[in-house]
């Protein structure tokens, strides 16, 4: 699978009026991880919205590009075709939508091609083995009924199995306990090791960060990536909080 580069170049981003993003500057290549740390309300969720075309945030200046060109007149699922994609924070339910109906339906669309039922069905049991998905889940609507950690390992599942080129994963640690938390990140990793996907992993908490081994950490504070570098700055945050990266804040402005 050919590599893909994201280029956020000095992108501005607003809802309802009001300006979140504030000029933020990032480039992701298939093969590398990076981690968006920062607390709530900082604009992680923004970006990767405004990165997929979401209709609620405008771009009122900067691009983003895929391999030198400019997305941003792209329907959503344009830029899924690309290889880009998403893991929701909130899923969605979808009442009388088969799961397993609709992930097939995903990949045909992606791969533009027919896909051997069976062979399908046993990619998807080979992938809940590896996230503790129970077989239950092969005849339940899409996302409904579940918990907020089935929903988050139905979303990972997605991601195994449609091997997009750079994946976009907003907070996809929360809701889960210890167990599912490890369960989460290996099948992430297994993810990044099998397809080269790229990552642009979003949290607020660090405890995700210490079973995915990140090439990049970025700290986003007031709508703008404050401080870049590597596993080092999570530590700066788990020892000293997100109000050590307040003065750098106010040092850009």
């Amino acid at each position: 699978m050919s590599g893909m580069i994201l280029e956020i170049n000095n992108l501005h981003v607003e809802a309802e009026g009001k300006e979140i993003i504030k000029g933020v500057n990032l480039t992701v290549k298939s093969s590398e991880t990076h981690v968006l740390m920062g607390p709530n309300g900082s604009g992680k969720t923004t970006l990767s919205n405004a990165i997929f075309g979401h209709p609620k945030y405008k771009i009122t200046s900067g691009d983003i590009l895929v391999n030198g060109k400019s997305i941003l007149q792209m329907k959503t699922y344009e830029r899924a075709k690309l290889g880009l994609f998403m893991q929701f924070q909130n899923p969605v339910e979808i009442e009388g939508v088969n799961f397993i109906h609709f992930l097939r339906t995903a990949k045909e669309s992606m791969e533009g091609r027919n896909i051997d039922f069976k062979d399908f069905m046993n990619c998807i049991k080979k992938y809940m083995k590896l996230l503790n998905m129970s077989d239950e889940f092969i005849n339940r609507p899409l996302n409904m009924g579940f918990s907020g950690g089935e929903k988050k390992k139905s979303e990972i599942l997605q991601l195994l199995l449609l091997k997009p080129k750079i994946a976009l994963l907003d907070e996809p640690d929360s809701g889960l306990d210890v167990d599912a938390l490890k369960t989460v990140a290996m099948a992430v990793s297994q993810a990044v090791k099998e397809n080269n996907t790229g990552l642009l992993l979003i949290t607020h908490y660090s405890r995700i960060v210490s079973h995915i081994e990140p090439d990049f950490v970025h700290v986003m504070v007031g709508g703008k990536i404050v401080e870049n570098g590597g596993p080092e700055l999570v530590k700066k945050v788990e020892e000293k909080g997100y109000e050590a990266f307040n003065n750098i804040e106010d040092e850009q402005k």
